[in-house]
């Protein structure tokens, strides 16, 4: 008979089996008990898309456009030369925009 390794141990004394669906429902059920959740506490620290960040400060410092790169017609997002792909009504698209 093969042997399961990872099975729990059980002590000698134990008759297989011993643990019957009920015995095994009954601890199921004793394991599941409810998380006490404060919904306002989680709120606070929930902060909404479009909220009013008017207070906040910048903390990046921000550079300007250097030479090397482009701002793309299509996103609007500055890329670098290597991102270049080809000029759309005389603006450069870069190649995620292509």
């Amino acid at each position: 008979m093969a042997t399961d390794y990872d099975a729990p141990r059980r002590d000698k004394e134990e008759a297989p089996g011993a643990d019957s669906i009920e015995a095994l429902a009954k601890s199921r059920s004793d394991q599941s008990g409810s998380v006490d959740v404060d919904e306002a506490e989680v709120a606070e620290n929930f902060e909404l898309p479009g909220a009013d960040l008017g207070d906040e400060e910048l903390s990046v410092k921000v550079l300007p456009m250097q030479n090397d790169e482009f701002r793309c017609s299509s996103c609007f997002l500055v890329h670098h030369r290597s991102q270049y792909a080809k000029e759309k009504n005389g603006q450069p698209v870069c190649k995620d925009c292509v």
